[in-house]
């Protein structure tokens, strides 16, 4: 029996298998409105056999964007562009998830493959806004630092989103705390320098974002699960580290998170991860063991015999794939051949499952 393929269950949603679809941004909307592309990305890796797929980074608000080109959900018009991709996902026998996102003070940028630089008002672009007035890298937008305003104004953007989330046809909502991200400007001392309540100590850097967590869990019907994403670090001297993460996790669990999706990094551009197979997979194992919550974990998997290893050995409770499945949107299918398990291929493809 593969661990990787057994069912799981989160409160009563139950997922086919521990191989989920990590968020991953494809610069491919039009106003913040999925495209015939989200379609194919999304609708291939639910044909492809995956648990679970999830919508990229999709931002609250327009300037919560990363790009002028991000995934949006601020209206009713966004929540009906997805149904069609929910529906279809879920056809297929995956579940749809989807993540909410507000990038804070690296919004407002160009496309990866156009050098991702900051946009300003004249190119597309917007003032950002951050915890602190503190810009992500030299020669990057200076972001207003966020009013008790704009925090209760973020705040109803996020309900709002999860809200409409619900009408769209999402299974699962994760909230975005992670990769340098608003949410996760918040967390760390680096990017948060505030001297309200909102900043300081740890008791006072976690407060915005739980408030969300809350407020989405709140929203959020009680039957289906809220997953949340974390950099476990940050990769650097006097950054956000992995005991702030396991009471983060610990708070998150208390709130009715269900699930902590284990990343790491990107707040500051001077980082040096040590990129490798698995690397961050001891994150996903100790907010696992020291907060008793669920883990997922992310980067660099790939090999299905590591993935297998990943949740046989209680490491996480899934594997969230990036990479490996935009390099091959049936890896499941394949993985399943290889740790020699017989999985149902969709009918269409039937013929071609022992070629």
């Amino acid at each position: 029996m593969s661990r990787l393929f057994s069912p799981i269950t989160f409160r009563e949603l139950n997922i086919r298998n521990r191989i989920f679809v990590s968020p991953m941004c494809q610069y491919s909307s039009k106003d913040g409105l999925p495209t015939d592309w989200h379609l194919v990305h999304l609708g291939s890796r639910a044909v492809g056999g995956a648990g679970l797929v999830m919508v990229e980074a999709t931002a609250v608000t327009p300037q919560g964007r990363i790009s002028p080109d991000d995934s949006g959900i601020w209206s009713a018009e966004h929540a009906a562009a997805f149904a069609p991709i929910t529906r279809f996902i879920r056809e297929q026998g995956a579940v749809a998830g989807i993540q909410l996102a507000h990038a804070g003070r690296k919004a407002s940028t160009e496309l990866p493959w156009r050098g991702g630089g900051p946009l300003g008002a004249k190119n597309r672009g917007w003032q950002t806004v951050a915890p602190s007035a503190i810009p992500f890298a030299p020669g990057h937008l200076m972001p207003r630092e966020a009013t008790s305003h704009d925090l209760e104004n973020i705040l109803g953007q996020f309900t709002m989103a999860a809200r409409r989330s619900v009408e769209a046809g999402f299974q699962v909502v994760e909230l975005h705390m992670a990769h340098g991200y608003l949410l996760h400007e918040f967390l760390s001392p680096l990017s948060n320098q505030r001297t309200d309540e909102f900043g300081g100590s740890l008791e006072n850097r976690l407060r915005f974002p739980l408030r969300v967590a809350k407020a989405v869990r709140e929203i959020w019907p009680g039957h289906l699960p809220l997953f949340v994403r974390v950099s476990a670090t940050d990769w650097i001297e006097g950054g956000w580290e992995i005991s702030q993460t396991v009471e983060l996790a610990k708070r998150l669990k208390e709130i009715g998170v269900d699930l902590i999706d284990c990343s790491s990094g990107g707040l500051v551009p001077e980082a040096a991860p040590p990129f490798g197979p698995g690397f961050q997979v001891p994150f996903a194992t100790a907010v696992r063991q020291q907060a008793g919550i669920a883990t997922g974990a992310v980067g660099f998997v790939s090999d299905p015999a590591q993935a297998e290893q990943i949740v046989a050995t209680g490491l996480a409770d899934v594997v969230f794939l990036a990479r490996g499945m935009l390099k091959d949107p049936y890896w499941p299918l394949s993985a399943a051949r290889a740790l020699g398990v017989d999985l149902t291929w969709p009918a269409q493809y039937e013929r071609a499952k022992n070629f």
